[in-house]
């Protein structure tokens, strides 16, 4: 008998990023592949308990697994999911099973007063063909966009040579009237020029004079006008999104590694003629000492040397690799043409390569997330423990600050799911000595466990610390105090090299440490949690350092001065927009690096 597909702890770790996913049965056959906006939104509404299709529901009941590739915007996930339907033809996508021309945007050069319109098919008209888009739902949602942006009609020529009076687009401020002249030639034709431009690509100036505009506007205090222009900027921003999915031309694959405690993550993409076409991703075994290049240097010659598989001409790594050369020349051996591998790369290649590693991210957070993986990690610390049972919920503290400023203390909860996030809590810490991380951790604990004594939550199995004697003495002292006898304490120190799989733990009850081997299950569960504890104090401490100096969340970002904050909120029109904006919408920004816009991105996303 097969096993039930987890949907709860699947659904758990998933991102909210857009993407595409694919569903398979026991059989590891692809059922249905779609894309999402948010893929955690998406894919949790096919595991709702009412209101499903037949058809829906009969997918659900064959799921076994669940694989989904995250792509930087949505439009990206289109492509990819048109691209991927095309080659597999899974037996649920039917509405998208035929073999459709790509749609346009057609725009006649003929007329006086142009409409804009939907083309698919042969280009016989004259005229020109803007294109081409993902889906007909694309063109149309641009169409929209474009009405409602520059006002230009979209009507039948039957509909426009017969009016004697505007209609309702006119009075709704989607069109100009031209078919009562409401409007001259000259400025029709103005507006035209304007949206080629923009579906050209060629939007910067289109962009720039709404900004001047909005700017103008709000120099005057006609602050209605001014907000109108704002979200004409938010609107010309969501018509057109660098492409990394779909680019002009090249084969390559991009090979990628991620690690973390207690898991790898290889991932490999494949592009041919500019176009990703799957995806592929592995979790080999390795030791944890070994590194992303070390790992791909082994992989990379298994992969390609077996003469079965395809060498593209290009292949691009997460990592740069020590024996390149030596790799380099075998597979030109191999494939007798000549093959580039890589990781310095720039442009859409730069984008595929991201792509590729933020997947290998995702893939390994969703494999380590894995219930099966999971209980195996708390059964071997119940077993370095000496418990009775089954350890069912751990808590964590750590401390964050910036020089004593701001301090946080967080506390994170893990039951046998994994990452129990609605019983997070941050803890303000006041009244000690700026900088003193032994006071700050002994007055959260103190705050914490009397609450808990009280019955206000559940007291934890085990109580783990981030730091070593001098912070688990803290957590003890605060246990006796509250007369807690029944939490088992245990801190995580980094050992002599501070590295990664070289911790050590220390026993709040004998005080003595313990260096566990670097692939025990026990310390990777150790050490996640430590680590999650540590995102979320750091995430609490820029929260209460911005809002105690009462300043823009783009004041605390180094390299981004007020010349720059001012370019970017012209740019989007507001912090709103930013904080939506993927880092290569940011970097589109005239004053904005590839690089600051990275810091930007992780600054404003302090969970991604």
């Amino acid at each position: 008998m097969s096993e039930v597909f987890d949907s709860k702890a699947f659904l758990k770790q998933l991102t909210t990023r857009p993407g595409v996913y694919q569903m398979y049965d026991q059989d590891e056959k692809l059922l249905y592949i779609g894309k999402a906006k948010s893929l955690k939104n998406r894919v949790s509404s096919y595991f709702r308990t009412t209101g499903l299709h037949i058809k829906t529901a009969a997918l659900v009941a064959k799921i076994a697994d669940i694989q989904v590739t995250v792509t930087n915007s949505e439009t990206e996930a289109l492509l990819l999911e048109q691209n991927l339907i095309k080659q597999y033809r899974p037996p649920y996508n039917i509405l998208l099973r035929d073999d459709k021309s790509y749609p346009f945007i057609f725009i006649s050069d003929k007329d006086d007063y142009p409409a804009v319109r939907f083309s698919r098919g042969a280009k016989r008209k004259k005229g020109r063909y803007f294109g081409p888009f993902p889906s007909g739902g694309a063109v149309r949602d641009s169409l929209n966009l474009l009405q409602k942006i520059f006002r230009i009609r979209q009507c039948d020529e039957s509909f426009f040579k017969n009016r004697s009076r505007p209609c309702l687009q006119y009075q709704i401020k989607r069109c100009t009237a031209p078919c009562v002249e409401n409007i001259s030639v000259e400025n029709y034709q103005d507006d035209i020029r304007h949206a080629a431009m923009f579906l050209e690509g060629k939007n910067s100036a289109v962009m720039d004079e709404v900004a001047g505009r909005m700017e103008q506007a709000s120099t005057e205090l006609n602050f209605e006008q001014a907000a109108e222009y704002r979200d004409q900027l938010i609107s010309l921003q969501k018509v057109q999104e660098q492409q990394c999915v779909t680019g002009l031309q090249g084969d390559a694959d991009v090979v990628a590694c991620a690690i973390k405690p207690g898991g790898v993550c290889i991932y490999m993409l494949f592009v041919r003629g500019g176009r990703v076409i799957g995806s592929k991703s592995y979790h080999p075994k390795v030791s944890v000492e070994q590194s992303e290049s070390e790992i791909l240097s082994s992989f990379i010659p298994q992969w390609y040397l077996t003469g079965v598989r395809d060498i593209p001409a290009y292949v691009i790594s997460s990592q740069e690799i020590s024996d390149r050369e030596c790799i380099e020349a075998a597979l030109e051996t191999e494939r007798n043409k000549k093959v580039t591998l890589t990781h310095q790369v720039r442009g859409e290649r730069a984008g595929w390569q991201k792509l590729a590693y933020t997947n290998a991210e995702q893939q390994l957070n969703s494999f380590l997330a894995n219930k099966k993986n999971t209980y195996n990690r708390y059964l071997e610390l119940q077993e370095l423990l000496g418990l009775e049972e089954l350890p069912k919920r751990l808590e964590c503290f750590d401390i964050s600050h910036s020089s004593g400023e701001a301090t946080v203390a967080s506390c994170v909860v893990f039951d046998i799911n994994g990452p129990l996030k609605s019983d997070y809590r941050h803890f303000n810490i006041e009244n000690i000595t700026p900088g003193d991380d032994y006071a700050a951790m002994h007055q959260a604990l103190h705050r914490r466990y009397t609450r808990l004594k009280k019955g206000e939550g559940k007291l934890p199995d085990v109580l783990v610390i981030d730091g070593g004697k001098g912070q688990v003495t803290q957590a003890m002292e605060v246990l006796d105090e509250l007369s807690i006898n029944e939490v088992l304490v245990i801190g995580i120190a980094k050992g002599p090299t501070r590295k990664a799989g070289f911790e050590v733990l220390v026993s709040g009850d004998t005080n003595e440490e313990t260096v566990l081997e670097s692939d025990s299950s026990a310390l990777h569960l150790m050490q996640h949690i430590r680590d999650e504890a540590h995102r979320f104090a750091i995430t609490g401490h820029r929260a209460r350092r911005g809002k105690a100096r009462k300043k823009s969340v783009l004041e605390d970002i180094p390299g981004v001065g007020p010349k720059r904050r001012r370019e970017i909120l012209r740019h989007f029109g507001g912090i709103q927009e930013v904080e939506r904006a993927s880092i290569e919408e940011i970097a589109k920004v005239s004053t904005i690096s590839q690089t600051i816009a990275e810091e930007i991105y992780s600054a404003l996303h302090p969970d991604v």
